[in-house]
């Protein structure tokens, strides 16, 4: 496998319909959340009218398929922090998770934000989601708590640039 990284055009933006879905974790063995989760307006938020000047993005591809990507923006969402810190959103279709592809994914998007001068970036995640500790491992720390779509308690992690 040899996938290259490029930042996201207006093209590829059909696409984060589909990343959207894959980026709600659902636990191992449960029924799929259906995909019409993802209009919920406060899920749908993450990619609504993408494209705007602090939305920045990357896809990873191969062969011209699409296997992951990774987006940010300043939004009024889970992982929202302050008007200065964009919100991280990352997902993989199923088959390209757990091989080492995120951290890829993520230096490339973390030296296009550092480029365009933020100083760090916020998500939210389960505390109970095993991406957790990838987040860490990328240097993201617990900063809160909030309470999510499922009201299950999420953590809000930052990470400095």
């Amino acid at each position: 496998m040899n996938p290259t990284i490029r930042e996201i055009r207006e093209p590829d933006y059909p696409l984060l319909e589909d990343f959207l879905y894959h980026a709600i974790w659902q636990l191992p063995g449960e029924e799929p959340l259906p995909r019409a989760l993802i209009f919920e307006p406060e899920i749908y938020i993450y990619i609504k009218n993408f494209g705007g000047a602090d939305d920045c993005g990357v896809i990873m591809e191969e062969d011209g398929k699409a296997l992951g990507a990774a987006w940010t923006r300043i939004i009024p969402a889970y992982g929202h922090l302050d008007e200065e810190t964009p919100e991280l959103a990352i997902s993989f279709l199923p088959e390209y998770r757990n091989q080492g592809l995120g951290t890829m994914l993520m230096t490339e998007l973390f030296a296009i934000l550092k480029k365009r001068g933020y100083a760090q970036t916020s998500l939210s995640v389960q505390k109970d989601n095993p991406a957790v500790r990838f987040y860490r491992r990328l240097g993201y720390e617990v900063t809160g708590e909030k309470p999510d779509h499922a009201d299950s308690e999420d953590w809000l992690m930052v990470k400095e640039l």
